[in-house]
């Protein structure tokens, strides 16, 4: 008798989860229903940033594979971005100029790589750290798979 007493509380209940798991499974599914995975975000490497003007590079190998959006990231104090160059690995280059001051914690809007996939050579990295702390940055390289 309890049973039934508790399958109005039961009913309602299911009502609440079952958009939260169709909706879960509707962002890992593609048109054609293959379960795919949503594109994650992997740190391709980081550096640490002088008071000064600084050039800097992180090396990205062929290894690593194919990325179709890059982001950048300042921790442990702001760090004044100039720009970034991007060297691909079929010998081509891009240059994106920046001209902003990223704050502890902050991300940098994405930088979709034309091509959709591409391949990584490096990151070469212009930039300078000024903060009344006098603490150095540090700057985190992050790339999503496609």
């Amino acid at each position: 008798m309890k049973f039934f007493s508790l399958l109005p509380t039961l009913a309602i209940s299911l009502l609440f989860l079952l958009p939260l798991q169709s909706a879960e499974a509707h962002r890992s599914i593609t048109g054609d229903g293959i379960n795919v995975p949503p594109p994650r975000w992997e740190k391709l490497g980081q550096r640490r940033v002088n008071f000064r003007l600084d050039r800097d590079e992180i090396i990205v190998t062929a290894r690593e594979g194919t990325f179709t959006s890059l982001r950048l990231k300042a921790e442990l104090a702001p760090i004044n971005l100039h720009r970034i160059v991007i060297h691909y690995g079929n010998g081509q280059t891009e240059t994106v100029q920046v001209n902003r001051t990223l704050r502890v914690g902050a991300v940098t809007p994405n930088f979709d790589l034309p091509g959709n996939r591409r391949v990584i050579q490096k990151v070469v990295f212009i930039y300078d750290t000024r903060n009344r702390a006098a603490r150095q940055g540090r700057l985190e390289l992050w790339g999503r798979r496609g």
